[in-house]
């Protein structure tokens, strides 16, 4: 009998205190522990499909606006080719090479000003022949 009064004195210690509420946290918090590593595990487990792939093998077309100092034309007539200097203004940018697969002043300027999206005017004027 004095067995149950000492365990019915600890429940009614334990109430007054409020500590049977703090004995749960323990096992509240590792219910929430095992529940959320269980789903954290399914989630990070299962494949995703990608809808859209990576290309690697496409070029990117990039429009920079530069300011165009003088346009050298080396022009190959043997080769069938002209190679192209382009020198700019800008500190980023200073110069830049092309090669077009014309001969013909014409075709070459009409090229030349696609390239740059300057006018054919703007091409004529600031162009410099080499004729091999």
């Amino acid at each position: 009998m004095r067995r149950r009064m000492i365990s019915f004195r600890w429940f009614r210690a334990l109430y007054t205190l409020g500590l049977e509420f703090w004995l749960a946290l323990p096992l509240l918090g590792c219910a929430f522990w095992f529940a959320t590593s269980v789903l954290t595990d399914h989630v990070l487990s299962r494949p995703y499909g990608t809808t859209t792939q990576l290309e690697a093998d496409t070029q990117l077309e990039v429009h920079l606006s530069v300011t165009v100092v003088v346009i050298q034309a080396e022009v190959d007539r043997q080769q069938g080719f002209t190679k192209v200097e382009v020198m700019t203004k800008d500190s980023v940018l200073k110069k830049l090479d092309f090669i077009f697969p014309v001969t013909d002043f014409d075709q070459l300027e009409a090229t030349i000003a696609q390239e740059l999206g300057l006018s054919r005017e703007n091409v004529r004027r600031l162009v410099r022949y080499q004729v091999r």
